[in-house]
């Protein structure tokens, strides 16, 4: 119906597209007239412009300044604007941009998703809303998927920026220094990987100082490969971390009783939601290994966690799929781009599961310092606009969780690809042998081909079949990642053959010349259907740029994955009736079309399942802003600090009353006020006769506390300059927030691995999990009040140079700062091995728990506190 409708009346896209080609009109018309000016005309204008914009926003009420605002601003100013840069770009680059360029141009200010085949040169378009953008004095964010992108990308376009006076920057992996980072972001257009962005972020929620923070602002953000970053990648969050003490040996003692479990009778293997389920048999078999009587019981739940990793790792996760072993070490394959994600560990141990099954060095578990989910990140700008070339079949995500129209873009010229029926063969071996022997009929007519393959494993195996057939070839995947550019360049040369995974499929365009277009132009194999089918019609894409001629088929088997686990059984019905002999095959729309559905069921639950994700950040992620919001203003050098003080003081005392049973409407008999004053010396150091409290009531008593309290504090500071007092006071509540943080986030962690468990109680999980992380919230806020207020409180100094003494301990501590943020180091790492674990006992006899004792968050008393 939806498309009858849209054949009669027009599609939305279409009247989108109307509106853009009236603006494309006025453009065109104006480039008559700019051809005719010179290079110092075409600066004078644009400088006019910017100048024109900064002045109505200064003289607007302040209340009034806002991003619609300037946006229409900046939207009053695109046609022109738009007009300049392609007239420059034809005098610096030597590229016009087409009429289809300035409308994805358009879409991307419009904060859309421009949907732009492969080869429409999406590179050129991102400058349209690049340069107009940065007419406002903002710093505009372009984000691309590697740092090889963006290092060319901003190569590229870096002499038409300057042509207009805009300064271009380039964030990689490779930068250390903070001071150079810095630099960069200072620029007017800044290139990065998604990465850098979301790393430098976290980063900045670290710092001590606010003029070392890198990104200032979040503005406006051009995302290219907009469907890898933001679906693809969207459950994987960016993690700083540090060490958590854990016992190695526990992990491989886990994977020998893993190995030694045996399916089905020991447990059962979900391939569908990945999942293992352990019997009664092998629950019982794990306990006689282990050497325990009850596996589930409290004492024993890191060895059943451990044995559930080590499952998993085993059984669940593939070598040369899901990760590959270099250099002694475990590093994930990206299962979308197939690259190697250098530096990026699974979680909850199982990246330590993965290293005991293959045996390398175990890395110890990590603590979460910080962290952030690309979802969450990316809605921190005002604007977002993203390229693509597939983000139809993801449009309603796009739509629901980012707020993203697509909008697809027509070609320059006709797509001349043609996309063939896929053919069904029913083993793997007789698929492979398929695939060899079009490859070989291709290369004896010269014609190049492009072979994709889901996994390395698959590339490899089809590169031995090769091999023996002798025809040359080049093999593309994670291992041989560096020489990716050359590769792919090559691709389109003739007689060329191109085995890849995944990542041949994202931001490098193939060309080819005549005489390969005469041959039928780049012929696509994909050797299996990928559970997305974004990711196919990026392989196709690869063929059948800017008009030229290619084709593109995918040869599947019922032992692809895929098809095993997803296809219909009416699907492997019609294979078997039809009684084909070895080697044969089915080509059918039916089936390719079945095929299709298998995909959209995948990919319904892989957007149910992020969505379910974001549903549980986005509580952490309410959480997050407030805290960075407060660290923000404690950055403010002028933030005062004596009323914050004063506020926790007055908490601080009553929390202490309560901990020792002291309330507003007990008798003062009760009170056991010899307890109050050994509390009051052990927490506060502050010495207080309890016959001096005796026979007071319970708001004479908080008084004379407080008011002690508050004496001996400005005592001790009374010989110091008032700004150096409120510096150390900022810091030391920075360390203390930090610190409380990072705790918080290991309680959220494991409140998130449990609570799904809270189901089989008839209970939502997610309704109890922000039930449960908005108690712990409130417990965080009180617990940061009354620490940072306990630590002030009990510092001393050690020699009589108050102010030398404070300067000593500000530079211990902004150094203790920097080197965790630099090197992600835990805090408290140097006293780990003195300190009990989280759940002992405390040693100082209090019948508490260390964690909720003297393991509560805080700076380190030892290098603060000198008694």
């Amino acid at each position: 119906m939806t498309a009858i409708m849209g054949k009669i009346f027009g599609t939305k896209n279409d009247k989108v597209l109307k509106q853009y080609r009236n603006r494309v009109a006025r453009i065109n018309a104006m480039e008559f007239d700019l051809e005719k000016k010179s290079d110092l005309d075409l600066q004078n204008r644009m400088n006019e412009i910017k100048d024109e914009i900064a002045k109505k926003m200064e003289s607007l009420d302040s209340k009034e300044l806002g991003l619609e605002i300037l946006n229409t601003l900046l939207d009053n100013n695109l046609e022109e604007v738009f007009a300049l840069t392609r007239e420059a770009s034809k005098r610096v680059l030597n590229m016009r941009h087409f009429d289809v360029q300035l409308i994805g141009g358009m879409a991307l200010h419009d904060g859309k998703i421009a949907e732009m085949k492969t080869g429409e040169g999406k590179t050129l378009v991102a400058t349209l809303p690049v340069i107009l953008n940065a007419l406002s004095g903002k710093s505009v964010h372009v984000v691309t998927v590697n740092d090889y992108l963006a290092r060319r990308d901003s190569n590229t376009m870096a002499p038409l920026y300057n042509f207009f006076g805009f300064s271009v920057g380039v964030v990689t992996s490779g930068l250390q220094d903070d001071v150079e980072r810095l630099n960069i972001y200072s620029n007017n257009i800044v290139y990065g990987t998604n990465n850098e962005y979301g790393f430098d972020y976290l980063r900045d929620n670290m710092k001590y100082n606010l003029e070392q923070k890198v990104q200032k602002h979040h503005f406006f953000a051009i995302i290219d490969e907009v469907d890898s970053i933001l679906i693809d990648e969207a459950r994987t969050p960016l993690i700083i971390s540090g060490p958590v003490n854990k016992k190695m040996e526990n992990y491989q003692i886990a994977d020998s009783v893993a190995k030694a479990l045996k399916s089905p009778q020991d447990f059962t293997i979900d391939e569908k939601n990945r999942v293992i389920l352990t019997t009664e048999d092998g629950i019982k078999k794990a306990e006689k290994l282990f050497k325990v009587e009850n596996l589930y019981a409290i004492e024993n739940a890191s060895l059943s966690h451990h044995l559930d990793q080590a499952l998993k790792a085993n059984y669940l996760f593939v070598k040369d799929k899901d990760y590959v072993v270099q250099n002694g070490e475990v590093v994930i394959v990206d299962e979308f781009t197939g690259r190697l994600s250098e530096g990026r560990r699974f979680s909850e141990g199982l990246h330590q599961a993965l290293e005991a099954k293959e045996g390398v060095n175990i890395k110890e578990e990590s603590q979460t310092l910080a962290d952030i989910t690309f979802q969450n990140y990316f809605r921190l700008y005002d604007k977002l606009g993203g390229m693509t070339g597939t983000a139809q079949t993801e449009a309603t995500e796009f739509l629901e969780i980012y707020k993203l129209e697509v909008v697809s873009i027509p070609t320059n010229l006709p797509v001349a690809r043609k996309d063939l029926n896929d053919l069904i063969y029913k083993s793997e071996i007789e698929k492979f042998n398929a695939v060899i022997n079009k490859i070989v009929e291709l290369h004896k007519i010269g014609q190049p081909v492009l072979v994709g393959t889901a996994s390395i494993e698959k590339s490899e195996k089809l590169h031995e079949l090769l091999k023996k057939a002798r025809i040359p070839h080049n093999v593309l995947n994670a291992k041989q990642h560096e020489k990716e550019a050359e590769i792919i360049k090559n691709a389109g040369l003739k007689g060329a053959v191109t085995i890849a995974t995944n990542m041949a499929g994202r931001g490098v365009d193939i060309k080819i010349d005549d005489e390969v277009k005469a041959l039928g132009g780049l012929y696509i194999i994909g050797t299996e259907r990928h559970e997305s089918r974004r990711i196919d019609n990026q392989l196709r894409g690869r063929a059948g740029r800017q008009g030229d001629p290619g084709t593109s088929q995918f040869y599947l088997s019922l032992e692809d994955s895929l098809l095993r686990i997803f296809g219909s059984d009416r699907l492997k019905g019609i294979m078997g009736k039809l009684g084909l002999k070895d080697g044969e095959s089915i080509e059918s729309s039916m089936i390719t079309k079945s095929v299709e559905k298998a995909q959209k069921k995948v990919e319904s639950m892989h957007f149910e399942s992020r969505k379910h994700l974001l549903e549980y950040d986005d509580v952490s992620n309410e959480q997050r802003k407030v805290i960075y919001r407060f660290r923000n203003e404690l950055l403010q050098k002028d933030f005062e600090m004596q009323e914050r003080i004063d506020e926790n003081r007055i908490l601080s005392v009553q929390s202490l009353l309560e901990k020792h049973d002291i309330m507003p409407h007990d008798v003062s008999e009760n009170y056991n006020l010899e307890s109050l004053c050994a509390g009051l010396k052990e927490e506060y150091l502050l010495e207080l006769d309890s016959k001096a409290l005796a026979g007071k009531t319970y708001d004479e008593i908080s008084e004379v506390i407080i008011e002690s309290l508050a004496a001996k504090y400005d005592e001790k500071f009374s010989h110091t300059d008032s700004k150096m007092r409120n510096e150390l006071e900022r810091i030391i509540y920075l360390q203390v927030v930090d610190n409380a943080w990072r705790e918080h986030l290991y309680s959220i962690d494991h409140l998130k691995t449990g609570i799904s468990l809270r189901g089989y109680n008839q209970k939502d999980p997610l309704v109890e999990y922000k039930k449960e992380s908005y108690n712990l919230f409130l417990e965080l806020i009180e617990n940061i009040k009354i620490e940072a207020y306990r630590t002030l409180q009990i510092i001393q100094f050690a020699s009589q140079d108050v102010s030398r003494e404070e300067d000593k301990i500000l530079n211990e501590l902004e150094s203790e700062n920097e080197n965790l943020v630099l090197n992600y180091a835990n805090l408290e790492d140097e006293i780990a091995d003195k300190k009990p674990a989280r759940n002992d006992m405390c040693p100082c006899g209090s019948g508490k728990k260390y964690k909720n004792c003297h393991g509560k968050s805080g700076p380190k008393r030892g290098m603060l506190a000198k008694n």
